[in-house]
């Protein structure tokens, strides 16, 4: 189907020196410097070509440093809200929805905006490429590589905690290509992270990056492309709940792009991100003034992941302090971080049902509370161009009118790893 497409011509640049310099395949840093920073895709098409929809996400692919187009990816869909914007007061309030909603062609079958990560992920890949592709993950991102890497038979070893494998349904079987490495009972993300480190430093094995993964950040932020092409200009707000922060660095990198462009504004987007309370390490950090992450004990976070409903959000070690990270990005659109509990998450949950007719997952009724809140409290012009991005829903829906398969784990693993267990399971598995 996509036969003729040409790999995307782009370069890499620091975001410390400015340096410029070329894609090995797989950089994830800039060679030569040791002040760690992310680097940033800087494409050869300073205008952004859309395709059409039968592309899926590729139709944003001269903004997406891959070399091939994989089947079966969806696009965000973005719609001017008329029940929600009319419950709150705001008169121009667009929102941006990665999930299942057929009727609105929501075509996502993991029903998150992870899926955006993997199809630009996987699409960077050399299609030559003898290496396992290794990805942590607390839930979405695992279903969503899970299902791209089982589509198109790419290798994958999934490190996801004990805890959180209920998440990992899908519409069909998983393909032996996909194993599934879980981490002790009561761990956390931070413990899968941990995993999937070790094992990355084992021969055959590659890294997928997270923030550090161009193509992760570039997929994300196709949700803004696709916000900005479709209302005409760049928004004034941008609405998102954040556990590591990457999708709204992606959002304000494509807003960048979109500013070079020329056709839709001059605008930097205030991101105004969201997490869910009593596990606020950047809300405590960005409150504090502070460019580091604060001291967070190891124990108490733990138990704050417990006690929050949108777990995908938890990330203990975000790429906030980095250069050119979520510190940058609040610091240079004027942005703040707010924060909602889990009452009103459902509260928001709830509205959002009744007034757009889907339901959502918890960070995207995090960042619907939070939207809520800024306009009880005046925080943000009611008339003013508001991007809400709803990285996730559906999946009641899609769960009701679907039979589900679940993946279970290849490799289970105890509370502290260390190199020599890790091998010696590995060594176990064949793909």
């Amino acid at each position: 189907m996509y036969a003729d497409f040409t790999p995307t011509r782009y370069r890499l640049q620091s975001q410390a020196s400015g340096n410029i310099f070329e894609d090995n395949g797989w950089t994830l840093d800039a060679p030569g410097e040791e002040k760690p920073a992310l680097i940033r895709a800087i494409y050869d098409h300073k205008q952004l070509l859309t395709l059409d929809s039968s592309y899926g996400l590729y139709a944003f692919a001269n903004w997406l440093p891959i070399k091939r187009l994989l089947e079966g990816s969806s696009a965000p869909v973005t719609y001017k809200s008329e029940g929600l914007g009319k419950a709150l007061g705001l008169s121009n309030l667009w929102i941006t929805f990665s999930g299942y909603w057929p009727e609105r062609n929501g075509g996502m079958t993991t029903c998150s905006f992870k899926e955006t990560e993997a199809y630009a992920v996987c699409g960077r890949m050399n299609p030559e490429q003898k290496q396992v592709l290794v990805v942590a993950s607390a839930g979405n991102t695992a279903r969503a590589f899970a299902k791209v890497c089982s589509d198109n038979n790419i290798p994958l070893l999934l490190c996801v905690p004990h805890d959180y494998i209920d998440a990992l349904w899908f519409s069909e079987p998983v393909k032996d290509c996909v194993k599934l490495a879980v981490t002790a009972f009561d761990t956390d993300y931070y413990d899968a992270i941990h995993l999937s480190n070790l094992i990355a430093k084992c021969e055959g094995f590659l890294a997928e990056g997270g923030a550090k993964n161009v193509a992760r950040r570039d997929g994300m932020g196709t949700t803004t492309l696709s916000a900005v092409t479709t209302i005409g200009r760049i928004p004034d707000y941008y609405f998102q709940a954040v556990g590591s922060g990457t999708g709204a660095i992606a959002a304000w990198e494509a807003n960048l792009r979109l500013i070079e462009d020329g056709r839709y504004g001059s605008n930097k987007m205030k991101l105004m991100v969201s997490q869910n309370n009593p596990f606020l390490p950047i809300y405590k950090a960005w409150k504090a003034h502070s460019r580091e992450m604060l001291s967070y004990d190891s124990e108490l976070a733990r138990q704050h992941v417990t006690e929050i409903e949108a777990k995908v959000l938890s990330n203990r070690k975000p790429p906030y302090p980095i250069i050119g990270g979520l510190f940058d990005a609040l610091t240079d659109t004027d942005g703040d971080v707010l924060m909602a509990s889990n009452l009103e998450a459902r509260e928001a949950k709830e509205l959002f049902l009744k007034k757009e007719g889907i339901d959502i997952y918890s960070a995207s009724a995090i960042a619907t509370a939070s939207l809520i809140k800024s306009v009880n409290e005046g925080l943000i012009d009611k008339d003013a161009l508001i991007m809400l991005n709803i990285t996730g829903g559906g999946e009641e829906r899609f769960k009701r009118e679907h039979s589900l398969h679940y993946l279970e784990p290849d490799l289970l693993f105890g509370d502290d790893p260390d190199m020599e267990e890790v091998k010696q399971k590995l060594a176990g598995l064949k793909w």
